[in-house]
């Protein structure tokens, strides 16, 4: 079900998808509301799920994480056995930072940051490989981030 949001929810959400320690009195300030009345948004917004929750973006590099790569998986076959089993591996992958079920050729894309290549040749080889439901793997290193994802375009709830 779709939240049903309006201005001074969508400019809320802009606020705190760039600025998320911003202080509650402050966001009240910006988008022109009472703290009360803001903390009551940002609450609603918080229990329907709009806002998923709150995290520091560390920098992968920084902390000795220096190689980042996508990684595409076929399973060996759709089965809900297979399937699941697959998904509930991955979860325990740390080097696994997101994972997505695509259409077309590969079943999964992989998002793994690891601290080099020795690293990632053990998660693909020891761990991933090694997995009895993957049919094939095809791997692609990141050479330079250009656009992180950071926040969701939100322009187009402005007619809601």
């Amino acid at each position: 079900m779709l939240a049903r949001l309006d201005p001074t929810d969508i400019t809320l959400l802009t606020v705190l998808q760039t600025e998320g320690r911003i202080s509650n009195a402050e966001l009240a300030e910006r988008i022109g509301l009472s703290a009360s009345a803001c903390l009551r948004r940002v609450q609603r917004l918080e229990s329907e799920g709009v806002i998923a929750g709150y995290a520091a973006l560390v920098d992968g590099k920084r902390i000795g994480l220096g190689l980042e790569a996508f990684v595409r998986v076929q399973l060996r076959d759709h089965s809900s056995a297979v399937v699941d089993a697959f998904v509930a591996r991955v979860q325990h992958w740390e080097d696994v930072i997101a994972c997505h079920a695509l259409t077309g050729e590969m079943d999964y894309l992989l998002h793994v940051m690891v601290e080099d290549l020795e690293h990632f040749s053990r998660f693909l080889l020891d761990r991933l490989l090694n997995d009895a439901g993957v049919a094939d793997v095809n791997s692609s290193f990141v050479l330079r981030e250009i656009k992180p994802r950071r926040a969701l375009p939100l322009a187009h709830l402005a007619g809601t």
